[in-house]
């Protein structure tokens, strides 16, 4: 009859025990959740900028009005329509395909990894997924372009803007010829005879001649 008491006491204990460990351990674990990592001091001073529209291609977006009727086909295969697409093609091409940046049930969004859905505005965070340093760079300026106030308002020029998204490396160009000289185009149709003398030159002779400089003219 003793044991009863003492039972009912090591029961009671030992719900408060439990109910203060599982509340003391969500308490902690929702903190966890809404916590938001410290803004670094270079967050912080980051400067406002905006983004122009992108390049979108003229008779082809919005893409919803050709896709908008057409049942989504993840097949990985030489695409029927966008050929010029298909065959330049060259973008991490063995690890990717079009459904891993555009949405396949609004082919007017972009889809990030996370699945969530962003606008062609906003392609610098899809591109940001893979390439994590360059868009670091790019939204301090020190990769791509920027026009703008140094210590103001400032436009981003987007990935695209430079980047063929299909194709993003650039390729070879071909250098262009030298430039010439202003005198070989002011002075192109007149005789060697003709042309102005050089006003260091009378200077350089005199110079020649007391065996201060040896000059060759050529």
């Amino acid at each position: 009859m003793k044991r009863k008491p003492l039972l009912l006491i090591y029961f009671v204990l030992s719900f408060v025990v439990v109910f203060f460990v599982v509340g003391h351990y969500s308490k902690w674990s929702g903190a966890q959740e809404l916590r938001k990592p410290p803004k670094s001091e270079a967050q912080k001073n980051m400067p406002e900028f905006i983004v122009p529209p992108p390049p979108l291609s003229e008779g082809i977006y919005p893409c919803s009005q050709c896709h908008a009727d057409l049942k989504p086909n993840p097949q990985r295969r030489e695409l029927s329509f966008h050929t010029e697409i298909s065959k330049g093609f060259n973008h991490a091409k063995e690890q990717r395909w079009c459904l891993d940046c555009h949405n396949p049930d609004d082919r007017d969004k972009l889809r990030l990894a996370s699945g969530k859905l962003i606008s062609f505005s906003e392609s610098e965070y899809l591109c940001g997924q893979c390439h994590g340093t360059i868009f670091r760079d790019w939204k301090y300026g020190i990769h791509g372009k920027r026009t703008g106030y140094w210590n103001g308002k400032k436009v981003y020029r987007l990935c695209v803007h430079c980047h063929y998204p299909h194709w993003p490396k650039f390729r070879p160009l071909k250098p262009l010829p030298p430039p010439r000289k202003p005198s070989e185009i002011r002075y192109s149709k007149l005789s060697e005879k003709e042309l102005p003398r050089n006003p260091v030159n009378p200077l350089v002779e005199e110079l020649e001649k007391e065996g201060f400089i040896r000059y060759e003219e050529k």
